[in-house]
């Protein structure tokens, strides 16, 4: 085995997190707690690193003259904007909160209307190509939750507005199914991948 005394050291410090989560002990649920409060600090240096080196790309981007450096100009200045005004006001302040509803909002709803169009073409050349039961029924899923969304020409079609109607049905059961059964297979995909890591199959940490 490859580095065996950092695979060592991994595999015990999860067993001492896992551990201190099903066995009441005063002394597991300690090191349970310092060693989380050592992932926190250790996950925020590594934020600052990403950030850093998100800086350092993009100035080398306009440096170099690339194509494409005018970007790099708009997501530095933003970034700089951002983090000064978070500093002087804090992440909850008045100025804060304007920047984010204001230009984080726009854009986010920005690009739901994009996704929204981008599904349709997409349920449009999904029926052109293979025309069949799933396609149509995607295509017809598709229509129900936009014209149930926003009332085509400020008409509501009857039967898909209201908590009973079609559009709600629709979310609240096959929609709100398929996305926690997705949520079950990452929690098991994850169990899976923690279980790995502390057998030592997985070294994802250079072991």
């Amino acid at each position: 085995m490859k580095a065996p005394v950092s695979t060592a050291i991994a595999i015990a410090f999860g067993l001492i997190v896992l551990l201190g989560y099903f066995i009441p002990l005063p002394l597991f649920n300690a090191l349970r707690d310092i060693l989380l409060e050592w992932a926190i600090v250790l996950a925020g240096v590594a934020v600052f690193v990403g950030v850093a080196n998100l800086f350092l790309v993009h100035g080398r981007k306009i440096s170099r003259s690339q194509p494409g450096s005018g970007y790099s100009y708009v997501v530095i200045i933003a970034m700089l904007a951002t983090i000064i005004v978070a500093a002087l006001f804090g992440p909850t302040g008045y100025w804060s909160l304007w920047l984010f509803k204001n230009i984080q909002v726009p854009v986010e709803t920005s690009l739901i209307g994009v996704l929204a169009i981008i599904l349709v073409y997409a349920a449009a050349r999904l029926l052109r190509r293979k025309l069949n039961l799933f396609s149509i029924i995607f295509f017809a899923t598709v229509l129900v939750v936009l014209l149930g969304s926003v009332p085509l020409l400020g008409i509501e079609i009857p039967g898909l507005h209201g908590e009973f109607g079609l559009r709600s049905l629709l979310i609240q059961l096959p929609a709100v199914a398929g996305a926690r059964g997705i949520l079950l297979g990452v929690a098991l995909g994850a169990l899976a991948a923690g279980i790995r890591v502390l057998m030592g199959v997985d070294r994802p940490y250079g072991g």
